[in-house]
């Protein structure tokens, strides 16, 4: 079967996606997403890459930055606003190889980051993925 694709999206069009994921996701979470941000970049960065011990640079599709609820502190200063970056290459070749949707491929990777951002298990961030389709 041949797979035909239009343009790949562009990074503006993955924040898009991205934020749409953001405005799926449930209370209780919701409203504690205020002030995390999205990034896109083509690929991880080599130190990211070597701090993470990942070898393939399509190993990563996405990275949550900052400190998790459960070890925030209000006494915590100095420290940049928490982040999500998704990768575009790695998703778009992780797209291109599966029969996974886009929106679906970057709401999973999003709510595993924010996942990240709540301190949550792997369970419970499967049950939030679940929550926001």
């Amino acid at each position: 079967m041949t797979r035909r694709f239009a343009s790949p999206p562009s990074p503006a069009e993955f924040e898009a996606l991205a934020h749409a994921a953001f405005a799926r996701i449930p209370e209780p979470f919701a409203p504690h997403l205020e002030g995390i941000t999205v990034h896109v970049e083509e690929f991880a960065d080599e130190e990211t890459l070597r701090e993470l011990g990942i070898e393939d640079p399509f190993g990563l599709t996405g990275l949550y930055h900052g400190r998790s609820m459960d070890t925030d502190s209000v006494w915590i200063s100095g420290e940049f606003r928490p982040r999500i970056t998704l990768y575009r290459q790695p998703l778009l070749a992780e797209w291109c190889e599966t029969d996974v949707v886009l929106e679906d491929l970057v709401t999973h990777v999003v709510i595993h980051e924010v996942g990240h951002h709540f301190g949550l298990s792997d369970e419970a961030m499967h049950a939030l993925e679940d929550q926001a389709r």
